[in-house]
């Protein structure tokens, strides 16, 4: 009897899922689009029944529907959801509010400022690893307890997007011990346990979830579950993880020296280490594949800066006109020169991470002249990111981290003009994984490793095939050395006056 293995990746914008056979190789994909709330200047949020679950629940039957798989024949799932969430919910799992989002949501800004100075530099950086910010948990948590205590108050666990998918799949509450001790500092111990200590400022021990390895079983659907999804009743459910972490699985991210940049709504990365990492620049912590440990961190726009551009200045391609609105400004911004005609985007559009963490960062258009016109504005913000990865392995590379490997992942990488002038800015060779479904696939893979049938994070690595390689085009590489400098000097020239806007 063949046995399928099956990973759901919710993300900020769209669930994708994927149906892989015993030979790793993808049978179906099915995917479902949602949207993201920003009610408030650095709030961002979705509903995690009526997005997060409902979305799961589309696209497990619609999966089942494609292929006509028995259910039976489905012998592990794992999924993941966005990056580190923050969502109260009752003891029926069900969500006291809207999900706080990932790093994107700096709505803790006073809740970080009191914690630095609680703490101390010295005690912060025992604690968390880095200076505490938008990306951090607790915070956000501390943010419930002091501004909506009737949630607080009702609150039986404080989970995370996969643990409460997890949740409503198996009815454990569980975490990733990977998300609970680089995303939750400092609210779980080395060893995983809740840290009942410092717990205490936060909330109840017992509000929080219990460690697993991301491959773990959690346990099996439940009859409820199973109703609602589509699934068989028992079916083996691992513990689950982040969107990010999951891309990193599904393209190898397994051992030292190698680096994802995902490109999806936000850019986030993950740098597979063999030893802790500590640098205020970027996040240390261990990381989901046991013995290794990883540096991280995002920059907050991407795919969601892409967005706004063909929002704000090409709204006249969302008419119905053209089929691919991202297809035709692409096609009008590749021939824009690198530098974008003396342009500088800083994307600083929703705040950044790192390298700067400032939740109060701008977005900068720099360098406008009458000559430019909106195809330069956008090849120069696609470059603006670009010059964020630039400065992210610049960071690495300071502290010793050798980048042997880079590899893009994401929606991004269906933009080839993009993912060139990532590789030009660099000045190092791309790698894009010939399997580019993304942490879908990474979910369904570590299926497989928490059931059995791979034996190793190696062995899974082994299973994963290579696929193109964007060589750099020194020449242009040149030209980007001189605007990445210009792009490093513009967030300290201008960062005092962004903090008085």
């Amino acid at each position: 009897m063949a046995k399928y293995y099956l990973g759901i990746d919710i993300g900020t914008f769209e669930t994708k899922g994927v149906l892989v056979d015993e030979g790793y190789e993808v049978v179906a994909t099915h995917s479902a689009k949602h949207d993201m709330e920003n009610p408030r200047p650095n709030y961002f949020e979705q509903d995690a029944e009526a997005v997060w679950w409902q979305d799961f629940c589309i696209v497990s039957k619609g999966l089942l529907q494609k292929t006509g798989i028995d259910p039976k024949d489905i012998a592990g799932i794992g999924a993941d959801v966005l990056g580190c969430d923050c969502l109260p919910v009752d003891e029926n799992c069900t969500p006291l509010r809207k999900a706080i989002l990932y790093g994107i949501d700096a709505r803790a800004s006073e809740e970080i400022a009191f914690l630095n100075q609680h703490y101390g530099p010295e005690r912060v950086k025992q604690l968390f690893g880095h200076t505490i910010c938008s990306d951090d948990i607790a915070p956000k948590i501390l943010w419930v307890k002091n501004n909506e205590p009737q949630v607080y108050a009702k609150t039986y666990k404080f989970l995370t997007g996969s643990s409460y998918i997890t949740a409503k799949l198996t009815g454990r509450h569980v975490i990733d011990q990977f998300l609970a001790k680089s995303s939750f500092n400092p609210l779980y111990t080395p060893d995983g346990k809740v840290n009942e200590k410092e717990c205490a400022l936060f909330c109840r021990a017992d509000q929080l979830a219990g460690c697993l390895y991301v491959h773990d079983i959690a346990g099996g659907v439940t009859a409820k579950a199973a109703a609602e999804t589509g699934l068989a009743e028992g079916t083996p459910v691992i513990c689950g993880t982040g969107d990010s972490t999951s891309e990193a699985i599904s393209v190898g991210i397994v051992k030292p020296g190698r680096v994802m940049f995902q490109f999806g709504s936000s850019l986030f990365f993950y740098y597979c280490a063999d030893r802790p990492v500590y640098d205020h620049r970027i996040h240390g912590g261990n990381f989901t594949v046991p013995g290794t440990y990883s540096a991280s961190g995002g920059t907050n726009t991407a795919g969601t800066l892409t967005r706004w551009m063909r929002d704000t200045l090409y709204f006249d391609l969302l008419d119905g006109s053209v089929e691919e609105p991202y297809a035709e400004m692409m096609a009008q911004v590749k021939d824009i020169p690198p530098g974008s005609g003396g342009l500088v985007v800083l994307p600083y559009f929703a705040g950044e991470r790192c390298p700067v963490n400032d939740e109060k960062a701008k977005g900068i258009i720099f360098g406008l002249t009458l000559e430019h016109t909106r195809s330069h504005i956008y090849h120069a913000a696609l470059e603006g990111v670009g010059y964020s990865v630039a400065q992210n392995i610049r960071v690495m590379e300071e502290i010793g981290l050798p980048v042997e490997l880079v590899t893009a992942v994401g929606g991004g990488t269906k933009n080839p003009v993009w993912m060139q002038m990532v590789a030009d800015i660099l000045g190092k060779p791309l790698s894009i994984p010939k399997v580019s479904i993304g942490a879908s696939y990474g979910c369904a893979l570590m299926a497989a490793l928490g059931t059995g049938a791979l034996a190793s994070f190696d062995a899974l690595a082994e299973v994963i095939q290579p696929g193109r390689v964007l060589h750099p085009n020194m020449e242009n590489h040149e030209t980007y050395k001189k605007y990445l400098a210009i792009y490093d000097e513009l967030y300290p020239a201008t960062k005092a006056l962004m903090h008085r806007l």
